[in-house]
C-alpha cells in the first residue's frame, strides 16, 4: 500500500466543531422555557437547509442572513415570532463560545509546527469576531470563508479554497469535522478528513467519507499530529 503523504497544513470546520451552536440557547434558556433544546436544534437544522438550498436555487445570501432566517423561520413555528428573545438569541450568535477541547488541540498543532486554519460556511465578520471571543485567533493563519467563491458547503469550490490557501494540493490538507455531511464533501474533493463526532451521528451514505473517527478534538490532535510526519 502506498503510504500518504504528509499533511501540510490543518484545517477546522467553525460551527459544531470550534465553535459551540447551542451555547446561545442554553444561555437564554429561562426565557425559551422547556422547548430550548429543540429550538437550538431546529434553528440549527433549518440554518444548514437554508445554506443548501440557496446553493442549489443560485441565490447566496451570507451566513449572517442565513442565520437570521432560519432563526425567524423557527420562532415562528413555535409561536415565537417577534419575541424579544429573538435579538438576544442573534447577537449571542455573534461571539459564540468555543468548545474546551479547541484551543488545547490548536495550541498542540501549533507547537507541533503546523499551519492551521478555519474553513467555514460563516462570513468573514462572523468568523473574526468568533476567534476574537474565543481567543483563538493567534492559532489560526487563515480564516477562510465561503464568502469568497458564494457558494456554501459542500462544493468542491469551497475546499478548494484550503488548497489555494496553504498551496497544497488536496491529499496534503487535513479537515476536521463534526458535521457528518461536511466530512464527506470533503473527503469526496480529497481532503484527509477527520470526524469529530460531537453529535454521536451515524455514518453518512454518500459515497465518501472520513478516514479517522474521533470523540473530540484533543483525539484528533493525536492524528493530526502524525498525518504531520
Amino acid at each position: 500500500m502506498t503510504k500518504s503523504r504528509s499533511v501540510k497544513a490543518c484545517v477546522f470546520d467553525a460551527y459544531g466543531t470550534l465553535f459551540d451552536v447551542h451555547a446561545p440557547a442554553a444561555a437564554l434558556a429561562a426565557e425559551l422555557g422547556e422547548k430550548s433544546p429543540a429550538i437550538s436544534a431546529q434553528w440549527r437544522t433549518k440554518q444548514l437547509e437554508y445554506t443548501w438550498l440557496r446553493s442549489l436555487m443560485g441565490r447566496y445570501a451570507d451566513f449572517s442572513q442565513v442565520t437570521a432566517d432560519a432563526l425567524d423561520y423557527v420562532l415562528e413555528a413555535n409561536d415565537l415570532a417577534g419575541a424579544p428573545v429573538r435579538d438576544k438569541l442573534l447577537t449571542l450568535y455573534t461571539s459564540l463560545a468555543a468548545y474546551p477541547d479547541a484551543a488545547p488541540c490548536l495550541i498542540a498543532l501549533k507547537a507541533a509546527g503546523a499551519r492551521t486554519g478555519i474553513l467555514s460556511n460563516g462570513s468573514p465578520s462572523m468568523l473574526a469576531a468568533a476567534a476574537t471571543s474565543a481567543n483563538l485567533g493567534a492559532s489560526l493563519d487563515y480564516i477562510l470563508s465561503v464568502d469568497t467563491v458564494r457558494i456554501y458547503k459542500p462544493s468542491p469550490e469551497v475546499y478548494r479554497l484550503a488548497c489555494n490557501a496553504f498551496g497544497a494540493e488536496p491529499d496534503e490538507i487535513a479537515f476536521v469535522s463534526a458535521n457528518g455531511w461536511d466530512c464527506a464533501g470533503a473527503a469526496a474533493f480529497g481532503l484527509r478528513v477527520i470526524h469529530v463526532n460531537r453529535f454521536h451521528q451515524a455514518d453518512e451514505r454518500l459515497g465518501a467519507g472520513p478516514e479517522v473517527h474521533v470523540e473530540n478534538l484533543l483525539e484528533a490532535a493525536g492524528h493530526l499530529t502524525q498525518m504531520l510526519q
